[in-house]
């Protein structure tokens, strides 16, 4: 997206920032689909069983994740965004640890659990995004970094996850004597996953800035170390040719009303948010509309991987009566597996960065959206089909091709929800709450949708019907798309900007010999105006030389601070030219 050189700026360091702290969380995941059905197998449970606890599987991170969610949202209301993402990404690390060393099904199902419940960062993530970027006309590329950082993380994981597990039997010159290995064959790919855990703490510790108003002003040794660090490494600037800014009237002048105007804001968003204020009627469908689409979004992507590596079958007559009779999978393994969601990954990347924005800023979010929800049914029917293919090209470039429409219509659907989500609500000072509420509603789809799609597979296989877990994804996503049709796009929440988070290359200016130099005065009221009510419309205005009213304002004293405009009062409206 193409930014006017005068209007509003992506916070872009921050955002990256946020992505690098999100990255660890897709990867780390989805490096678990490959081998997932061949550990559950591990544990001596029966192939035709794999399906309904690989599902129960996931349904206890979620489910714990919906107790949960709220709570950590409230906590990050109250003692800031940072520590509590922070806290997630530890517990998530160590968590995969305990996972990856399981050797029993109910040791696997613990570390699932305290996985899901440890770590809330999915809807945290979400509200800093929200506080960082206010403005509508840049929702499409902001909200779309971090799915467009989860499809990034999607392709490497299975690649990691399908190539470290079982490193004995892939590896046997490398590994072959390894005794640890032996007793504990997927721990290697979640090792990986750790280190890249690690890099996302470090990250958001160091250099990752507080959102909430109320916490943005205290003391982080963190930011502060990271700034410190930051500052060995850029070029000392000589002392001769440092420029500094003119301090004058002026500055007075200019800050003392925001001193106010911040205070005032600080208090009321020390406030819990009301029950009533978080539920609306469209904080409501937006939220029901997000709930189904996770629900049978993700019920996809964990009961794949079992089809896959279910044994192929033959049709005949004795086992296969069209249309919705028959059985079999494609009988692959993880390294295979991993490849196909590889190549998933990778393209849904492609969409992301490509193709959403362009489609979000034409279309709008909720058509979008719509589109999408339409699309889910049709694919759900048509996956089980494509095993009855018997030339084994053309069954894998239908199975892709299916895979591929899958992840162009969820890369659109899910980043059309956060956006419409976000502007359903009143303030930005309940973002934290509703976004832990939509993150427990999610949580709570992702739990029931694994564990009773997994329950159908196994009760169809036995009865030679296939279908019944993708025809009852394609209801489920049916009755998810007509609650899009009651969706109406809002103005988006009020009470922030993103002043504070402007890029530090935009914020300072750099002569000729790369010293940087402060901004001059003008862009300091800027970030000042943007800061206090009405925000980058008021520069806007200013900027046209006019006033809220849209009377003439003199262009000389908007450009030079002068204090003939008076400052600015939260209980009073703005004075015309004429008191001026």
């Amino acid at each position: 997206m193409v930014e006017r050189k005068n209007g509003p700026k992506l916070p872009k360091q921050q955002l990256a920032i946020l992505a690098v702290a999100r990255f660890a969380e897709p990867l780390a995941l989805t490096s678990v689909f490959p081998y997932l059905p061949e550990m559950i197998k591990s544990f001596g449970v029966d192939k035709n069983e794999v399906a309904r606890w690989a599902g129960f599987t996931g349904s206890v991170f979620s489910l714990s994740q919906s107790f949960t969610a709220v709570l950590w949202g409230r906590a990050s209301d109250k003692f800031g965004r940072k520590p509590i993402i922070l806290t997630g990404l530890l517990s998530t690390m160590f968590c995969f640890l305990l996972w990856g060393m399981s050797t029993s099904l109910p040791m696997a199902l613990t570390a699932r659990a305290i996985m899901g419940g440890g770590n809330g960062n999915v809807g945290i993530i979400r509200t800093m995004v929200a506080e960082l970027v206010p403005q509508k006309e840049l929702q499409p590329v902001a909200f779309s970094l971090m799915p467009l950082t989860w499809s990034i993380g999607s392709v490497f994981g299975p690649i990691f996850g399908g190539f470290f597990a079982r490193p004995v039997d892939q590896y046997p010159s490398l590994f072959g004597n390894s005794v640890f290995f032996k007793k504990y064959p997927f721990a290697l790919p979640n090792f990986v996953a750790c280190g890249f855990f690690f890099i996302s703490f470090m990250t958001g510790l160091l250099f990752l800035k507080e959102t909430l108003e109320s916490k943005r002003d205290k003391p982080d040794w963190g930011l502060q170390l990271g700034e410190k660090l930051a500052s060995k490494l850029r070029r000392r600037p000589s002392p001769r040719r440092r420029k500094t800014r003119r301090l004058s009237y002026v500055d007075d002048e200019a800050s003392a009303p925001l001193l106010a105007a911040r205070t005032a804001r600080i208090a009321a968003d020390a406030k819990q948010p009301s029950m009533a204020e978080v539920f609306t009627d469209q904080t409501i469908i937006n939220l029901v509309s997000y709930t189904f689409l996770t629900l049978h979004s993700v019920t996809y992507d964990q009961v794949l991987p079992v089809f896959l590596n279910y044994p192929r079958q033959i049709p005949d007559e004795t086992n296969t009566h069209l249309p919705f009779k028959f059985s079999g999978g494609f009988g692959i393994g993880s390294d295979r597996i991993g490849s196909l969601y590889t190549l998933y990954g990778f393209c849904c990347g492609v969409v992301q960065f490509l193709l959403f924005p362009f489609l979000c800023r034409r279309y709008g979010a909720v058509v979008c959206y719509r589109a999408s929800a339409m699309v889910f049914p049709i694919i759900y029917i048509l996956t089980p089909y494509t095993a009855l293919v018997q030339d084994d090209t053309a069954r894998y470039v239908c199975l892709i091709t299916l895979m591929l429409v899958k992840g162009f219509v969820v890369i659109i659907g899910f980043p059309c929800t956060t956006i419409m989500l976000t502007n359903s609500a009143s303030s930005l000072r309940i973002l934290g709450t509703l976004n832990g509420f939509a993150t427990t509603f999610a949580a709570v789809g992702r739990a029931i949708g694994p564990a009773i799609a997994g329950a159908i597979f196994t009760r169809g296989v036995d009865r030679g019907y296939m279908i019944a877990p993708w025809w009852s994804m394609a209801l489920v996503a049916t009755i998810g798309a007509v609650p899009s049709w009651f969706i109406v796009e809002g103005d988006g929440p009020s009470g922030g900007s993103n002043a504070n988070y402007e890029d530090d290359d935009e914020e300072d200016d750099e002569d000729e010999d790369g010293t940087l130099v402060p901004n001059s005065d003008d862009d300091e009221s800027d970030a000042a105006t943007a800061a206090a009510p009405g925000g980058y419309g008021t520069i806007a205005r200013r900027r046209r030389g006019e006033d809220r009213a849209g009377a003439a304002v003199d262009p000389r004293d908007v450009k030079h601070g002068t204090p003939n405009i008076p400052a600015i009062k939260l209980d009073s409206p703005r004075p015309s030219s004429a008191a001026s």
